[in-house]
C-alpha cells in the first residue's frame, strides 16, 4: 500500500466505502431480525469513510495518480465500461428469466472478477485478493443463504458490503502507515 500515490489510495477508500454503503443497502431486502442495525450502521460508516477520503483525495488532487497516464486511464474507462455493459446485461437476463433472487451475486461475480485486471491498471496489488474474495463470495452467497434460510440479497449484500468496507479501511491504514 505504501507504493500507491495518496491520491489514488485516497480514491480507492472512497470508492470501496461508497459501493460497501450500497451493498448494506441491498442487504436490507428481508433482512434477519436484529441485523437492521448492524446494517444502518455499515452503511452510515461506510458513507463517512468515503466522505473522509473523498475530501482528503479532493485536498491532495494535484499529488498525481497513476490515472495521469492516458492509456492507464483509457483502461479504466474501458474496464468500467465493460463492468457496468455486462453487469447490467447480466441482471437483465435474470431479471427476465424471474431469476431476481440471482442478481446480486451476479453483481457481486460482475464487480469481483473486474478487480482482476484493475489491480494492474490501478498499480494496486491489494486488488487481486479483492477481486478473489469477491469472486468467491458471488458464489458462496447463495449457499450461505440456502443454509441459514435468508434472503440471498441479504447473504450477498451484507458480504460483500463488509469486504469492501474492510478494504477501504486497509487503505485508510496504508495512508495512516
Amino acid at each position: 500500500m505504501h507504493d500507491l500515490l495518496l491520491r489514488d489510495a485516497a480514491m480507492a477508500a472512497a470508492v470501496l466505502a461508497f459501493f460497501a454503503s450500497a451493498w448494506f443497502g441491498w442487504a436490507q431486502e428481508r433482512p434477519p431480525a436484529g441485523w437492521k442495525a448492524l446494517l444502518a450502521i455499515g452503511s452510515v460508516g461506510s458513507v463517512l469513510v468515503a466522505g473522509a477520503t473523498g475530501v482528503l483525495a479532493a485536498v491532495n488532487w494535484s499529488s498525481g495518480s497513476v490515472l495521469d497516464d492516458q492509456a492507464r486511464f483509457e483502461s479504466y474507462l474501458v474496464i468500467v465500461g465493460i463492468e457496468f455493459g455486462v453487469a447490467s446485461l447480466g441482471a437483465g437476463v435474470l431479471a427476465l428469466r424471474r431469476g431476481f433472487a440471482y442478481i446480486a451475486p451476479w453483481v457481486c461475480l460482475v464487480v469481483g472478477v473486474h478487480f482482476f485486471p484493475m489491480a494492474s491498471v490501478l498499480g494496486n496489488p491489494g486488488f487481486y485478493v479483492l477481486a478473489v474474495v469477491l469472486t468467491v463470495l458471488a458464489f458462496a452467497a447463495p449457499l450461505l443463504a440456502a443454509r441459514r434460510g435468508v434472503p440471498v440479497s441479504f447473504a450477498t449484500g451484507a458480504s460483500a458490503g463488509t469486504v469492501l468496507l474492510l478494504f477501504a479501511l486497509w487503505s485508510v491504514a496504508g495512508l495512516l502507515g
